[in-house]
């Protein structure tokens, strides 16, 4: 999919975008849903899966887009954050990506592999990698060694001489250098790969909005992120769909969005508050998404190479206590 053919089907938009601030009313859910853009919807952020060596487990990364697959979501990413990406060798990092290739290999899923890199050397050795391996995009974090925004438009500049693929521009994770919505629109304006935006820095919404005026050229694609605590009222406004680490739900986030496609706000609501019951059990009880996502069978272990997690009785019970209200939205 090229990037000249996701600009022709959002301009197909263009004329509908007086009713943006009201996308559940009339056709023009219907026309999004009836869209086939693969840069829209949920998007997930795969987990990191180990042996209990510590090893990293290419079978149950395998797995795990199977899994996706199976929930029906729009697209997979790998390796961001949330696939503990910094803990990663360049080896296990290029293995990961061939073994995504293989296993997305006839799947009606877009699949986003991650180049970011402390500097753009780093990052070309990935991206050309990832470039041989044709995924339908690519994702890349500003360097952490960039000292200015022009440093990082040389980045961005010298990725897009290897790919032509839609690129993700992450508004965080790098330097602490503000990527401005008029950088953005600036970068996406010279190197139209880069107008897809993985929006998470500052005023997450104030600056969503303020992207839309710039969409759908040279602005294509606006993500959330976060866990998609936010998405409710980001599809609400607008956007293109969440980024995010949310393998073990991804049932959940795909029918957030048939929900949303469909123009069925309240059971959008009941979902969507059911998602965050669990979501908001991260800060009290570490690795309860490897929890469930071993719960799920679809990985053998809760190994992360971010600490040892096990978990008490009692925080068990909560765990399993706050997944029933997911269950009847469950299809896997």
């Amino acid at each position: 999919m090229t990037v000249n053919s996701l600009l022709t089907r959002r301009q197909c938009l263009a004329g509908l975008a007086t009713t943006a601030a009201a996308p559940f009313v009339g056709p023009y859910a219907g026309l999004q849903a009836a869209e086939e853009n693969k840069m829209r919807g949920a998007l997930m952020i795969l987990s990191t899966p180990y042996t209990e060596s510590g090893e990293v487990d290419y079978e149950d990364l395998a797995k795990e887009v199977a899994f996706c697959d199976q929930c029906g979501v729009q697209g997979l990413v790998w390796p961001q954050n949330s696939s503990e990406q910094r803990y990663l060798s360049k080896e296990e990092r290029i293995r990961g990506f061939e073994v995504l290739a293989e296993a997305n290999r006839g799947r009606n899923m877009a699949l986003v592999l991650g180049v970011q890199a402390d500097d753009t050397e780093g990052m070309l050795q990935y991206a050309r990698v990832a470039e041989d391996l044709a995924p339908d995009g690519m994702i890349a974090i500003p360097p952490t060694s960039a000292n200015s925004l022009e440093e990082i438009h040389a980045y961005y500049a010298a990725l897009c001489e290897i790919t032509e693929r839609p690129i993700f521009v992450q508004t965080s994770g790098g330097p602490d250098i503000e990527l401005t919505i008029e950088f953005l629109v600036r970068l996406a304006t010279d190197l139209p790969q880069c107008g897809y935006i993985k929006e998470e820095y500052g005023n997450v919404h104030e600056r969503m909005l303020a992207l839309q005026a710039y969409q759908p050229t040279p602005i294509r694609s606006v993500f959330g992120a976060t866990l998609g605590r936010g998405w409710l009222y980001e599809m609400r406004i607008g956007t293109d769909g969440v980024m995010t680490g949310g393998t073990m739900y991804g049932d959940i986030y795909a029918k957030l969005w048939d929900l949303y496609q469909q123009g069925n706000r309240d059971e959008l609501r009941e979902v969507y508050s059911k998602l965050l019951l669990i979501q908001n059990l991260d800060n009290l009880i570490p690795g309860v998404r490897l929890y469930v996502l071993q719960k799920r069978g679809v990985f053998k272990t809760t190994k992360s190479r971010r600490g040892e997690y096990s978990f008490s009785r009692q925080q068990i019970a909560e765990i399993e206590y706050r997944l029933d209200a997911l269950l009847p939205y469950m299809t896997v």
